[in-house]
């Protein structure tokens, strides 16, 4: 029995002391960030070295590919671009293609909340809204263009119509899903101290359900920017004169490449200032500031 017991005592260890060390010993908790690091942390920066390098390579390409007929250097469609704003009718079709553009895509954004309203307020709203959706969001806005030529003829009546279906369904399904995420308790609190009717919505659940809600603007966005520009391609007359889509098939049929590169450049310009200026500011000011998005 005593050998028992005696096995069941911990061993004791032995007890050392440590040197306390000195505290220039621990090495620099932080030092001062070099100017490459200080550079690289700049988003701005690091996605102009991707553009940079990208165009490198299209020149490099192109020099080794020796064919401007298909493919002009980074160089010559920099030329082509300056000529077209300056003295070519670049600059115009571009106005004229987002003077298209704002007014579909407000009327698109105006359908959406009108339908994301109803699809709030009433159980027959969000039934109508989830069976359009889901008819319509999966068809191409393009497939609609031979019926819009039919309903509204050949001019903005056709290319706003085209370009609001591209829009809504995008649009109006994003906000819905935020509404209907935001929490049962962030809304008992809003009604708790009175929030009802319009301001429920504007000051409650908009913000609530913002992050979901740009996201369908962006998204409206970029339908939009393509379905509009594959219709120029198509039959590209809005109102006197074509758009950039009209103005890339003009120039393919006269096999001026350079011209058709800077077309596309010119959209492809456009877009980066849109999602990287317009939105980003956006954010900026809202989800990032309310601590929503890192």
């Amino acid at each position: 029995m005593a050998e028992a017991v005696t096995k069941l005592v911990p061993p004791v260890r032995q007890e050392f002391v440590r040197r306390e060390l000195g505290e220039t010993s621990f090495g620099a908790v932080e030092r001062p960030l070099s100017a490459w690091e200080r550079l690289t942390n700049i988003t701005a920066v690091r996605r102009t070295f991707i553009v940079v390098f990208l165009a490198v390579v299209w020149e490099l390409y192109a020099r080794w590919l020796d064919n401007e007929l298909l493919f002009p250097t980074f160089l010559v469609t920099l030329k082509a671009l300056q000529e077209g704003f300056t003295t070519g009718p670049l600059l115009g079709r571009m106005l004229t293609t987002l003077q298209v553009l704002l007014m579909g895509y407000a009327a698109g954004l105006l359908l959406a909340a009108i339908f994301t309203t109803l699809a709030v307020s009433t159980r027959i709203g969000t039934d109508l809204l989830s069976t359009l959706t889901a008819m319509f969001n999966p068809l191409p806005a393009i497939a609609l263009l031979p019926l819009a030529l039919l309903w509204f003829g050949l001019g903005v009546k056709s290319l706003i119509f085209v370009i609001v279906h591209s829009v809504l369904w995008a649009v109006a399904l994003n906000t819905h899903s935020g509404f209907l995420s935001v929490s049962d308790t962030l809304r008992m609190a809003g009604r708790n101290v009175g929030l009802t009717g319009v301001r429920y919505v504007v000051e409650l659940l908009i913000p609530a359900a913002f992050p979901s809600i740009l996201a369908g603007l962006k998204i409206g966005w970029a339908f939009a920017w393509r379905t509009l520009i594959a219709a120029e391609l198509v039959f590209g007359v809005s109102a006197r004169e074509g758009g950039l889509g009209w103005y890339i098939f003009e120039n393919r049929n006269l096999l001026d490449t350079a011209n058709v590169f800077a077309g596309l450049l010119t959209v492809i310009i456009i877009g980066l200032v849109v999602e990287n200026v317009v939105f980003r500011a956006i954010e900026a000011r809202t989800v990032r500031r309310w601590g929503m998005q890192r």
